[in-house]
């Protein structure tokens, strides 16, 4: 088994995460994070979970709403530009060039019937179509550049001028054609886009969908592959849609639409990092063994931020037939506990983003918006997580004690051999 995993299955995915798309897709939808972030600070004041407050600050409220609705409202214009920018820079095209004219693009395929901006397919409506045009517009721009299919200027013509009219050509074939489907064909982009994609974006909005996913990023961890990066690059912005949708409901009053949206995975699976981790380094911190005493200790901090590379490689996880069923079970019954306790409303869900780094019952509490519930059961997660893989560990830390049992005896040994030498002389 560990064999076929090792030479079959992990090959095939971090295949996946190393396509260049996809690895353009990641970093590009990392461009929104400092706007939904500042967004959500701006959510957050103006919903703070006191008594009265919505009242006390009145018209106030409104004011502080906007910035949110900024926001949040031009996700799929910010990702055409990250994706765009990260696509052409692989490439060695201009950057800002080849985000200028998927600005465009992206824009024309937004339009209405009559022709003008559907402002609202700016934000995580848009998004789809965003990451399709971005990719088709760069590679648009490559083929013409590659075959040098643009217009010539003399040497002496300053760059900037002459990187202008070098995509003159270039943008007048990705514009006509949008506007071609667009404008003269009447065809909805942005809605034929959505609807290619939606069969995964049904399939990571329930629980089955959602533990696959779990169990393929605990896999690659258990190989020593950061499978959240790894796959990102195709979870990413569904996630993302799905939070920027919560947090309109949210800001809107009305009931919250998805459980699976970005920090679901983070905030209310993996408590302490990949694999729920943070029960082992308590385990760890109790150990009779100076090892993995030592590194319980110095993993707790990493951990509080959900940084668990000193757990991993420090255990060592990788490759580990002992902790590899910890690390796969523990993610996969958290996430269906969290599931459960958000579909029965017993615990909020995940209408804010925050950075990841956020510790534990913080990252529950203001991930929801206030939700004390929900910040209550990211402690109880980790006393779970504890649970489980303390027999786990209780197995490996006895085979430590014999090997330092062994050293300590072979050190003892020489030291007394060393006495007697001494007392020789």
């Amino acid at each position: 088994m560990m064999k076929f995993i090792e030479s079959r299955l992990v090959p095939c995915l971090v295949k996946v995460g190393d396509n260049v798309i996809l690895v353009a897709v990641r970093n590009g939808i990392t461009l929104t994070l400092p706007f939904i972030i500042s967004g959500s600070i701006f959510l957050i004041i103006a919903n703070l979970p006191i008594p009265g407050w919505t009242e006390y600050l009145g018209q106030f409220g409104k004011a502080l709403n906007v910035p949110v609705l900024v926001t949040f409202g031009i996700i799929g214009l910010i990702s055409a530009m990250g994706i765009s920018y990260n696509l052409a820079k692989h490439y060695k095209l201009d950057g800002l060039t080849c985000c200028a004219i998927t600005v465009a693009v992206f824009l024309m395929a937004q339009l209405n019937d009559d022709y003008t901006l559907n402002v609202d397919n700016l934000g995580a409506a848009g998004l789809f179509s965003a990451i399709i045009l971005s990719i088709l517009t760069v590679y648009i721009i490559r083929f013409f550049i590659g075959h040098k299919i643009y217009i010539r200027l003399p040497d002496n013509v300053p760059p900037a001028v002459l990187q202008s009219f070098v995509s003159v050509i270039p943008a007048i074939v990705c514009l006509a054609l949008v506007w071609f489907v667009r404008v003269i064909l009447h065809f909805d982009i942005n809605a034929f886009f959505t609807l290619i994609l939606s069969p995964l974006v049904i399939g990571l909005g329930t629980l089955p969908g959602m533990l696959i996913l779990v169990f393929l990023i605990s896999l690659l961890w258990c190989c020593g592959i950061h499978g959240t990066n790894v796959l990102s690059g195709i979870t990413a912005p569904i996630f993302l849609k799905f939070i920027v949708e919560n947090t309109q409901a949210y800001l809107s009053h009305q009931p919250i639409p998805h459980i699976f949206a970005e920090g679901f995975y983070n905030f209310f699976i993996c408590t302490g990092g990949s694999g729920a981790t943070m029960g082992l380094v308590l385990a760890m911190m109790m150990s009779k063994s100076r090892y993995y005493k030592s590194l319980g200790r110095m993993s707790f901090a990493p951990s509080l931020f959900c940084i668990n590379e000193p757990v991993i490689f420090g255990v060592p996880m990788v490759f580990n037939p002992l902790m590899m069923l910890p690390l796969i079970i523990t993610p996969m019954l958290l996430c269906t506990l969290s599931y459960f306790l958000m579909t029965y409303n017993i615990i909020g869900r995940p209408v804010l983003q925050i950075p990841w780094t956020m510790p534990p019952l913080l990252n529950g509490y203001f991930a929801t918006g206030g939700n004390i519930p929900a910040a209550l059961w990211s402690g109880v997660m980790i006393i779970i997580s504890t649970i489980i893989y303390y027999p786990f560990f209780r197995l490996m830390e006895k085979k430590q004690l014999v090997l330092e049992g062994s050293a300590s005896s072979v050190n003892a040994a020489q030291v007394s051999a060393g006495q007697r030498i001494n007392a020789g002389n």
